[in-house]
């Protein structure tokens, strides 16, 4: 029996050892290649996830700068509607000013005319009752000369 044995590793280690050894190595080079190559898709996801992380940074303060800006453009229109309602509420109220303050010249000035025509009313009716009387017309011219005269 030691010899069958013997005789059936000979031709085992003859014929069949080489392909087993050879089939363990294949597998052992497939192996490591796949390791391998699972490595660098590894190497290659963290560098892809690097440069993602980096892109959303980028995005994130471009949109913040972009934000910054529309309130920024936002802020200043509104500043310069206000200026520009404050501007035209002042020219209305001056405009005001200025009509109330024609309107009551006018009305001081009809006031005085109305009163110098009231007046010159009074003066005339006054003058004709005083003077329809001949002697009180005399005294009154005489009167009216001597002030010419001290003036």
């Amino acid at each position: 029996m030691l010899i069958g044995f013997g005789i059936l590793f000979f031709i085992l280690a003859k014929f069949a050892w080489p392909i087993v050894t050879n089939g363990i190595a294949s597998r052992n080079k497939k192996i490591a290649d796949q390791l391998e190559e699972a490595a660098k898709i590894h190497e290659e996801m963290e560098s892809l996830n690097k440069k993602h992380e980096e892109m959303m940074v980028l995005a994130k303060a471009e949109r913040d700068n972009l934000l910054a800006e529309a309130r920024k453009v936002s802020e200043e229109m509104y500043e310069k509607a206000k200026l520009k309602a404050s501007a035209e509420s002042q020219a209305m109220i001056e405009d005001a000013k200025k009509a109330i303050y024609f309107e009551k010249m006018k009305a001081i000035t009809d006031a005085k005319n109305n009163i110098a025509n009231f007046s010159i009313d009074i003066a005339q009716k006054v003058l004709s009752e005083e003077l329809k009387d001949r002697e009180k017309q005399e005294k009154l011219v005489e009167k009216w000369m001597d002030d010419l005269h001290f003036n």
